[in-house]
């Protein structure tokens, strides 16, 4: 079972030397929200209350909330495949990088191909078998930026961009926010020299998540905003534009929102609705799959997470329901979507309608949800609760909350 924040708020506290006074003058959240955290009396908070106890902890916002694990760990240092991702990502700086499998299958089109499938992977959270993949499409893609025709080795940066980029994106899931930024940079140098313009943008994303996570929140909005303003929204003619600028707008909304801004992030998140409706009168993507996810379904589950996060339940609620999600909806926001769900309705006091939104959750992605903090926090909230639905006691069963 994941472990509570309460402990791990005490840890991380004791750690930094601050009683919870100090830590209560440091973030700017009351003793009495620090204390019930502490003696687990308070199994949630909203998310600008955790970035500003991160911020008064000097941790990162991840240390304090914790993450469903992205791979297995042995109790080593660091596995095995972390060792050959950190590699692919930062060649010896003495020597010979590590050369492909194979030459001769390293073409522009398996590569390509392969990292389409590795961008799956990621969304539908599969991973053990990307960490067993991505190292060689990392490698591959390096080899064809460095050979070839002026043209062919531009072709070559911009997978290799792409390959960094999903290095850096696995790196986050793995809590491992330096290597993610090392990884992104390299990638951010890649799409300079590549033949693809919206690449840098897409990166500059990335980039703001990872500030997200190490609670840099103003640097995450700014380079959001900055990426957003280099693709010209009036003259946007594609529908890989359009996505691009359009999660760049939702990236830099979660940031503000995140920053306590709520009615800015919420203003962002609607002109982002609106440009959905030009999708639908564009030709697809050539590959959706490795361009940024933007639609009417993206922005409308960002818009519920965002409004659960900052304790509008009923908002949330009212924008969930009746929602129909598109077909190239990930897997990943899927499931956000059902817990963001569940908290609602745990919030308004609807037990059933949460027991509902979680069972569905623990079909889709049981594993993910077993060790996901915010998925245990609100069973227990649940099973604390006065009403017991239902399939309550499996559920809180299968996370270790009830016998």
């Amino acid at each position: 079972m994941a472990e509570h924040i309460g402990k791990r708020l005490r840890r991380l506290r004791s750690l930094a030397g601050l009683t919870q006074e100090g830590l209560s003058a440091a973030s700017g959240v009351s003793v009495d929200v620090v204390a019930r955290l502490e003696q687990q009396r308070k199994h949630s908070a909203r998310l600008p209350t955790f970035h500003a106890l991160a911020a008064g902890l000097g941790v990162e916002v991840t240390a304090l909330m914790g993450d469903p694990p992205g791979i297995a760990s042995t109790g080593a240092a660091e596995p095995p495949q972390l060792v050959a991702l950190r590699r692919a990502i930062m060649p010896p700086l003495i020597g010979m990088p590590p050369e492909p499998a194979d030459v001769n299958t390293a073409s522009l089109s398996s590569v390509r191909g392969e990292l389409a499938e590795d961008w799956t992977l990621y969304h539908s959270a599969a991973f053990d078998d990307l960490m067993k993949r991505l190292p060689e499409a990392i490698t591959n893609a390096r080899l064809l930026a460095l050979v070839g025709t002026p043209d062919q080795r531009a072709a070559g940066q911009a997978a290799l961009g792409k390959a960094l980029q999903l290095g850096g994106h696995l790196a986050i899931r793995l809590g491992k926010t330096d290597l993610a930024l090392a990884s992104l940079e390299r990638a951010y140098a890649a799409a300079g020299e590549s033949s693809d313009p919206l690449l840098a943008p897409m990166i500059s994303n990335s980039v703001a998540w990872a500030y997200q996570r190490q609670n840099r929140l103003d640097d995450a909005t700014g380079l959001a905003v900055h990426a957003a303003d280099s693709i010209e929204h009036d003259r946007i003619g594609s529908a890989e534009q359009l996505r691009v600028w359009g999660g760049l707008v939702m990236s830099a909304a979660t940031s503000s929102a995140r920053s306590g801004n709520y009615d800015q992030a919420a203003e962002m998140m609607t002109t982002a609705e609106e440009a959905t409706d030009k999708l639908t009168r564009l030709p697809p993507p050539r590959d959706g799959r490795m361009v940024s996810v933007f639609s009417r379904s993206s922005v409308r589950i960002e818009r519920v997470r965002l409004a659960v996060q900052h304790g509008r339940p009923e908002e949330a609620i009212t924008l969930a329901n009746g929602m129909r999600l598109s077909s190239d909806t990930p897997p990943s926001w899927r499931t956000w979507l059902l817990l963001d769900v569940a908290r609602a309705h745990t919030d308004v006091g609807d037990a059933e309608g949460a027991v509902k939104a979680l069972k569905s959750l623990r079909r889709m992605t049981p594993g993910w949800m077993r060790h996901h903090t915010l998925a245990v926090a609100i069973v227990t909230d649940l099973w604390n609760g006065p009403n017991h639905p239902p399939d309550l006691r499996a559920l809180a069963r299968f996370l270790g909350i009830a016998e």
